[in-house]
């Protein structure tokens, strides 16, 4: 079938004006060449009703909330909140000037994320509506903006689960929140312009590797001879250029037909792949390229500029990296590497303000799984997430397998029609992100539907040749046509591979949800069901590696989770604070990255059924000394109660099996003897790490841990501020649940409770600055052990230009 055809009987041959404008998510400033991408973040007005009227330029929104996107519609509490709180229509306004100089430009808003449905209006004249809270849409504005007084831009965001758009139409186990939740743009371009850029490199293996970029056009072209020219950039270095010339003619193309004899312009679309509005530049041979790599994820930049008789007339950028990523039938393989792969699914929900969070706090989700949990992948589970997020997974070295919205339903035609178009903008938005390795082209443990499914998996191909694809099913029987047998298995011992190229994308999770707060017979087993299935992975090459279920507890609907809105299914809380099954994926680094020693438990002497019996500890040590004193005095001496190797007679095919000490079996003295316990890890006889807890269970200090002290007085930016209560070793006090009083000074807000009851002896708020430059001092006093303060820089950030 022709790819025309095929694109046009998927249903996303869509108008221009609502396909994605992928160049405002690569830049947030002008750039050369004609283009300007102006944010316009702040300066909305908020009213959280569908408001009769307000579409029109002169409707007085006056008594609106002033409101900087990203915006959640409604705070909430962390948890025990009803979903229906956030389902319901709101109105935001925003009134900016006509950018000066933009005489026969086009001008778009661009929308990266608006939860769920979003009807548009421009100075009174309905845009159109969108549907979909995942995935980018884009209005065209040019025609009805006014030159010589303010435009106002009006969004109806209707935040109901509305049956006819994925992932609705039966029920989902996560939340979705509502609002303009991530950023908006003004994006300038002149009448013939760039309107996406794919940079897939070719043979990377060979020492010399070659490099395609697909120029995607649009726009009116007058007749005559253009040019494309490409850069290679490496910081500001030039490493490469090539170019390509073509000429704006006459064609057959109904799609750009014009009669010759005049000067008729001519429509450049770039809805379909073979479009005549995309040109190739291809760069053959380059030198001096390092490959994208775990360990060393090298980013280049590609710049692209559009020129008439020598005129820059549009220029635009992506940054790539050079890789090789395919599932064999042997395993995972990066750069011709075998790498077997270890991660964790991740919703993109955060406590309080729901999906609303912007760049920095995305970013520090994905630190999070590659640095403080050493996972070398992570699902989008299930839905596209923040470019802030990817972009991060590319700077670090995680890889990514990205999926489409849905959970278990599939709708009638015109929803999947709207799924389809989901695989096509999440495709054209992420196509030049290396850590991308896998699409996930089908709704997440639904049923098979051989013509739905093959019209996915197609359209990914035919969109992006250079990755394979797959689709997140949970029975085994599901017929394969994707490249990848992805599938949740959540059984032990798990299914063993069914098809040569096989992932593992979902096990443990729901079958064993565990609190922070929950005793240590259960934190164990929960650290050990994530360690047998990662060592039963390891036992066959044919596993590709494994992707658990999940990293962050997360918000969910009544009929799902703990009864009180919330999926304890993690390997950290809500709050990105560790359980000890995080020890585990921690501990699974080369030593060379960071010696890890985790306790799994919280040295309690009768936190179980009976007395402590296990001591499960997670490490990449090989062997570890258990020391402990009793009456927890400092000068008592340390007695030497145990060694240990790690527990290969159970976990024979883990590189870092954990370590379990059996209490019943010390020397009577020992067992029965309570005092402070000190774990000292060796690596070739020599000692690398220490770890010690306390015996009194006395809770002794509190902290405040911010992840960062410098913020951008936007308005928007934020950072998590971690509470702990600790013994006087900092082991965390599990059973703390003190209220924290919070005072803040400065231009900042405070998002989360104040009281904060702490959950676990831990619990975060957040922090967000306003759009004054200054210092913002938080105060949080604890009712016994005192008052901790820090404080946080806010720097100025230059006004948005509209």
């Amino acid at each position: 079938m022709d790819r025309r055809v095929f694109l046009q009987r998927t249903g996303t041959l869509l108008a221009a004006s609502t396909l994605p404008g992928i160049s405002a998510f690569a830049e947030e400033k002008p750039t050369a060449g004609g283009r300007l991408v102006l944010p316009i973040n702040r300066g909305w007005r908020y009213h959280p009703s569908k408001v009769a009227g307000a579409d029109a330029p002169e409707f007085d929104d006056s008594v609106f909330e002033e409101v900087v996107i990203p915006h959640t519609n409604i705070s909430l509490p962390w948890h025990s909140f009803n979903d229906k709180d956030y389902e319901f229509i709101s109105t935001y306004r925003r009134r900016f000037r006509t950018p000066p100089d933009t005489q026969g430009k086009r001008i778009f808003v661009d929308f990266e994320g608006v939860m769920t449905a979003s009807t548009v209006w421009i100075n009174g004249v309905p845009l159109g509506e969108y549907k979909g809270g995942f995935t980018p849409f884009s209005f065209e504005l040019t025609p009805h903006l006014r030159k010589d007084r303010e435009n106002v831009l009006t969004v109806q965001v209707d935040s109901t689960e509305r049956s006819d758009i994925p992932p609705f139409g039966y029920e989902i186990d996560y939340m979705t929140f509502g609002g303009i939740y991530r950023e908006v743009s003004l994006r300038v371009v002149p009448a013939l312009y760039l309107d996406n850029i794919f940079a897939h490199p070719k043979d990377v293996l060979s020492g010399k590797p070659a490099l395609d970029v697909d120029c995607f056009l649009a726009g009116i072209a007058p007749h005559g001879d253009l040019v494309l020219e490409a850069e290679l950039l490496d910081g500001e270095r030039t490493l490469a250029k090539a170019s390509r010339s073509f000429r704006v003619s006459s064609a057959s193309d109904p799609d750009v037909a014009d009669d010759p004899a005049t000067s008729a312009p001519v429509y450049l679309s770039t809805e379909t792949v073979n479009d005549p509005g995309k040109q190739t530049i291809s760069f053959k041979e380059i030198d001096g390229v390092k490959l994208w790599d775990l360990a060393s994820p090298n980013l280049y930049t590609v710049r692209v500029r559009l020129l008439r008789a020598g005129v820059v007339i549009d220029e635009d950028t992506r940054r790539i990296g050079f890789r090789e990523a395919i599932f064999t039938d042997h395993g995972f393989s990066l750069n011709g590497k075998i790498v077997k792969l270890r991660g964790l699914d991740r919703h993109q929900t955060f406590p309080f303000a729901g999906q609303a969070m912007p760049a920095r706090v995305q970013r520090q989700d994905a630190m999070i799984l590659r640095h403080k949990l050493h996972c070398n992948i992570v699902r989008t589970s299930h839905y596209p997430q923040s470019r802030h997020f990817l972009d991060c997974c590319d700077e670090i070295g995680l890889l990514v397998l990205e999926e489409i919205p849905g959970w278990q339903h599939i709708g009638p035609e015109p929803w999947k029609l709207l799924a389809i178009d989901n695989v096509g903008r999440m495709v054209r938005r992420d196509w030049n992100h290396p850590a991308i390795i896998l699409w996930g082209v089908r709704i997440n443990e639904s049923p098979d539907d051989h013509s739905f499914y093959t019209r996915t998996n197609a359209l990914a191909h035919a969109l992006d040749t250079t990755r394979q694809t797959g689709g997140i099913r949970n029975f085994k029987e599901s017929e394969l046509l994707e490249d990848v047998f992805t599938i949740n298995d959540f059984g032990f011992p798990l299914r063993k591979p069914n098809h040569p190229r096989y992932l593992n994308t979902e096990f443990v999770g729901h079958t064993f949800p565990t609190k922070t707060t929950d005793d240590d017979e259960r934190q164990r087993e929960h650290t050990l069901r994530h360690a047998r299935i990662h060592n039963q992975l390891a036992s066959d090459p044919q596993y590709a590696g494994g992707i658990g279920w999940c990293a962050f507890d997360y918000n969910t609907h009544a009929n799902f989770g703990a009864g009180d809105r919330i999926c304890y299914h993690g390997v950290t809380d809500i709050f990105r604070e560790p359980k000890p099954a995080a020890g585990f994926y921690k501990s699974q680094c080369d030593p060379s990255e960071e010696i890890v020693l985790e306790p799994a438990f919280h040295w309690a002497n009768s936190d179980e059924s009976t007395s402590f019996t296990e001591a499960l500890v997670c490490s990449n040590c090989d062997h570890l000394k258990f020391y402990q004193r009793s009456n927890s005095l400092a000068d008592n001496p340390w007695e030497l109660i145990a060694e240990l190797d790690p527990d290969r007679a159970n976990f024979q095919y883990l590189k870092y099996p954990p370590f379990v000490l059996d209490r019943t079996k010390l020397q009577k003295p020992h067992r029965h003897v309570w005092g402070d316990l000190r774990i000292d890890g060796y690596l070739q006889g020599k000692q690398v790490a220490s770890k010690t807890m306390s015996g009194l269970g006395v809770d002794q200090k509190f902290s405040l841990l911010p992840d960062d002290m410098a913020l951008h007085a936007d308005g928007a930016d934020t950072t998590r501020v971690v509470l702990r209560v600790t013994d006087e070793f900092g082991a965390i006090r599990t059973y703390a649940n003190d209220p924290i009083v919070f005072k803040l000074e400065g231009p900042a807000s405070l998002i989360g409770d104040n009281p904060f009851g702490l959950i676990g002896g831990t619990g975060a708020i957040w922090i967000r600055a306003k759009t004054q430059a200054g210092s913002v001092r938080l105060t949080a006093t604890h009712p016994r052990l005192g008052s901790q303060t820090i404080e946080f820089h806010l720097t100025a950030v230059p006004a948005e230009l509209v």
